[in-house]
């Protein structure tokens, strides 16, 4: 049985104005429910996160201004959320609803998380709608537990990994591979172990032909055990923030490419869903829902 961990507290109001929309996690079980993809025995609910493991990828001072709302003024503008012990609580429970999908992945091949893919949250410092590095937090989880000997992070989220790629630029057991939009946020890139840069407008069969030619060349190279993959749906045409031109079938097949990899060679795989900002929450849901589908067809 495909396990996807979602919690409550996943999802958040903000204060009207923010652009980030937080009702898609609300949304995404509901309407994979509702049509019969999964079942209400799919869900867990995570716990918060021990601080233990927080502290093998953030800094003690960062989780320190965090967990008792000290962060600057700056930082916070940085972030763009109006911090909160809610929001806080939310990133705790998100970062331990990816490390359970660890162990979730290799029992059944594959695991999801409604939420997480918090890629642009530094060892140090949030930025970009992310206070905790979740992706991060449980890759160091798997090394220190030594249940992985070497990790791969495929991040097709429009956005660059920055965060993530700083946190294990001196980490050889851990290769982040970054496809992202080129003339996109963060102005500033991070240097991942390999970075793929796409051209504003580029439209399915072009990013297609690039990720079929790279992923299997890579995942051949590097022999990894484990894999994260941040599904971001902000390569959309739709999107408000991608300026990336995909179709949602477009964004199917990319997520398709990305198991059919994973499965031929038996990697267990974690699925955090990263970011997307179409005009159209409907749009946003849907090609969500589209990665929560291919992982239920293609493994049970």
């Amino acid at each position: 049985m495909l396990k996807i961990a979602y919690a409550p507290q996943y999802f958040h109001p903000l204060p009207e104005g923010h652009r980030f929309p937080m009702e898609k996690y609300e949304l995404i079980p509901q309407q994979l429910l509702r049509e019969g993809t999964v079942r209400e025995e799919s869900f867990f609910a995570p716990h918060p996160i021990a601080e233990k493991w927080i502290l093998t990828t953030h800094t003690s001072q960062y989780w320190d201004d965090l967990r008792t709302l000290q962060v600057s003024d700056k930082m916070i503008r940085r972030i763009g959320f109006p911090l909160t012990k809610e929001l806080v609580e939310r990133e705790i429970i998100i970062a331990q609803g990816t490390i359970d999908c660890c162990a979730y992945a290799q029992e059944y091949g594959i695991a999801m998380n409604v939420a997480g893919g918090t890629h642009h949250a530094y060892a140090d410092k949030g930025e970009g709608f992310c206070l905790l590095n979740d992706v991060g937090i449980a890759a160091n989880y798997l090394l220190k537990k030594e249940l992985s000997k070497k990790i791969m992070v495929i991040d097709l989220d429009v956005h660059q990994g920055n965060g993530t790629a700083c946190i294990f630029e001196r980490e050889p057991r851990v290769f982040t591979f970054s496809m992202h939009g080129k003339d996109n946020y963060p102005l500033h890139k991070e240097k991942s172990d390999l970075d793929i840069e796409i051209a504003t407008q580029t439209g399915d069969d072009a990013y297609l032909s690039v990720l079929s030619e790279q992923l299997p060349r890579l995942l051949e190279e590097q022999r990894p055990d484990f894999l994260f993959f941040i599904s971001g749906v902000d390569v959309l045409g739709t999107d408000k923030l991608g300026k990336l031109n995909l179709s949602i079938e477009g964004c199917k097949k990319r997520d398709m490419l990305v198991f059919e990899e994973a499965k031929k060679r038996q990697l267990p795989i974690v699925v955090v869903m990263g970011g997307g900002y179409s005009k159209r929450l409907a749009d946003i849901v849907e090609a969500h829902c589209n990665t929560f589908r291919l992982a239920e067809t293609m493994y049970f």
